[in-house]
C-alpha cells in the first residue's frame, strides 16, 4: 500500500522495514501526530533471557520513545502460566511461579540498555500478573468470555494450523488469546495504552484485544505488527548452529554476540542495519550495497553497532579487537569463549574430539570427527588431521585455541 505518514514513528517503521501490517494506518498516524501514544509489547517469561528473535520488538519500543511516545514493556508473569500456542506444534512446558519470577528478573536486565524508565516520558515496566492473578473465574467468564466467539477463534491461523495437523490444543492454551486480549483492555483502562505491537504471528491475538476493548470500554485502539524475520537462506532469526543467540551476557558473551552479526549473510546486511542499528537509512543502503571483500567492512559496522546498543560501546570495541587478533594476527583474544576443565575431566589425557564437543564447536562426537575429516578443525591455528589425537594435561597448562572453520573459535584451559 502507498501511505505517506505524518508522524515520525510510522515513517521510521515504514522506511526501516519494521512494518508488516496495521489495523488502521491513518487512525494510528493521526493519534501519533496529536500527542504522546502509550504502546506496549508483551514478553512471556519462558527463559532467563530473551534472544535475538525479540530484538526487532525491542528496537520498535526504542524508536517509539525516541519519537516522543511512551513504551510499555509488559512482562507475562500471568500469561506464562498458560503458554502461547501461536504457531507451535506442541504444548509449552508449564513453569512454576518461582521459575517465572526468576526468568522475569533475567529478562528485565536487557531493557534498560534500550529504553529509558525515567526522564520526561518514562517507559513503564509492568507485569500482567498484577491483574490476571486475582481474576475470579466465574466473573471473568461472564464479563469477558461472553465477548468471544469460539467459531472466530478457531479461524485464526495460529489455532487453525495446529488443528489442521491434528495436533492437540489444550483448553488451557485456547484460553491464552482471551488473556492476551484482556491485557490490552486492562492496559487501556489503567494506563491509556492505545497500541499493541508484536510479530505478525500475534495478529489474531492483537485483533482480539482491540475488539474486546471496543465492546467493553467503547475505546478506539490499534494494532501494528512487524514481519517474522528469517535470514535470506530461510533460517529463523535468532537461531544458530550453536543454539539460541541470547541477549544476556551471562548466557552468551558479548564477543559471541558480536560474532553472530559479523557472520551475517551478505544479502541480509542492508536490511539488518536498518532494523537493528540507528545508522541513517542512506548509510544502511550504502553499506548494504557493498560487494566482494568490502561487504566484510559493512558486517563489522553491523556487529559493532548492534553490540554497542546491547552491551555498550566498550564491549563492542573489545569484541572487534579480539576478532582482529584472532583472524588477522592468528593470536588469542581475551574475549573468546573459554572452556575451563578440572583436572578430573582430563585424567591422563582427553581426546581432541571430546575437546571440540565440550567447547561447543561441534554438537556431537560424530560432527567433530567429520569436522576433522573435512579439514575444518585447527588447534593453535594448525590443522588437526588425527581424530584419535590425545591432549595431555600438561598441554593445557597454557590455553589451547580450537577453531572450527575460519569464523568459530574457543579457548580450552585447565582450571
Amino acid at each position: 500500500m502507498t501511505y505517506h505518514p505524518k508522524s515520525d514513528f510510522i515513517r521510521i517503521m515504514m522506511e526501516r522495514g519494521f512494518l508488516a501490517d496495521c489495523t488502521d494506518y491513518q487512525g494510528l498516524d493521526e493519534a501519533f501526530s496529536k500527542g504522546v501514544v502509550p504502546a506496549y509489547i508483551g514478553f512471556d517469561a519462558t527463559a532467563k533471557s530473551l534472544h535475538v528473535g525479540s530484538l526487532i520488538q525491542i528496537m520498535m519500543l526504542r524508536w517509539l520513545q525516541k519519537t516522543g511516545h511512551q513504551p510499555i514493556t509488559l512482562m507475562g508473569g500471568g500469561t506464562t502460566k498458560v503458554g502461547d500456542p501461536s504457531f507451535r506444534a506442541d504444548e509449552r512446558p508449564l513453569l512454576t511461579p518461582a521459575m517465572i519470577d526468576d526468568n522475569i528478573a533475567g529478562i528485565k536486565q536487557v531493557f534498560a540498555n534500550y529504553i529509558d524508565y525515567s526522564g520526561d516520558v518514562p517507559a513503564l515496566m509492568l507485569n500482567n500478573a498484577e491483574w490476571l492473578d486475582g481474576l475470579n473465574y466465574l466473573d471473568f467468564l461472564r464479563d469477558i468470555g461472553k465477548h468471544f466467539s469460539v467459531n472466530r477463534m478457531l479461524s485464526f491461523e495460529s489455532v487453525k494450523s495446529r488443528l489442521d495437523r491434528e495436533q492437540s490444543l489444550s483448553f488451557l492454551e485456547f484460553n491464552y488469546m482471551i488473556l492476551q486480549a484482556y491485557d490490552f483492555l486492562e492496559l487501556n483502562r489503567r494506563y491509556g495504552c492505545l497500541l499493541q505491537m508484536g510479530g505478525s504471528d500475534q495478529w489474531g491475538n492483537i485483533v482480539n484485544g482491540i475488539d474486546l476493548t471496543r465492546r467493553v470500554l467503547d475505546h478506539e485502539i490499534y494494532g501494528l505488527t512487524s514481519p517474522l524475520l528469517t535470514t535470506s537462506d530461510g533460517k529463523k532469526m535468532g537461531k544458530s548452529q550453536q543454539g539460541a543467540i541470547w541477549l544476556n551476557p551471562d548466557m552468551l558473551s558479548p564477543y559471541e554476540f558480536w560474532q553472530f552479526w559479523r557472520n551475517t549473510t551478505d544479502a541480509d546486511v542492508g536490511r539488518f542495519l536498518k532494523l537493528y542499528t540507528e545508522l541513517p537509512v542512506e548509510e544502511c543502503d550504502r553499506l548494504g550495497a557493498l560487494e566482494g571483500a568490502e561487504v566484510n567492512d559493512a558486517k563489522i559496522v553491523l556487529a559493532n553497532e548492534v553490540t554497542a546498543l546491547l552491551h555498550g560501546r566498550a564491549a563492542a570495541e573489545a569484541a572487534a579487537q579480539t576478532a582482529r587478533e584472532v583472524f588477522e594476527k592468528g593470536g588469542v583474544g581475551d574475549d573468546l569463549p573459554t572452556l575451563t576443565l578440572a583436572a578430573g575431566d582430563v585424567g591422563d589425557g582427553i581426546s581432541i574430539v571430546q575437546l571440540i564437543v565440550k567447547s561447543g564447536l561441534a554438537g556431537s562426537g560424530k560432527e567433530a570427527k567429520r569436522l576433522i575429516a573435512e579439514g575444518g578443525a585447527k588447534m593453535n591455528d594448525a590443522a588437526v588431521t588425527d581424530t584419535g589425537l590425545l591432549i595431555a594435561p600438561t598441554d593445557l597448562n597454557t590455553p589451547i585455541k580450537l577453531s572450527a572453520g575460519k569464523k568459530r573459535h574457543a579457548l580450552v584451559q585447565l582450571g
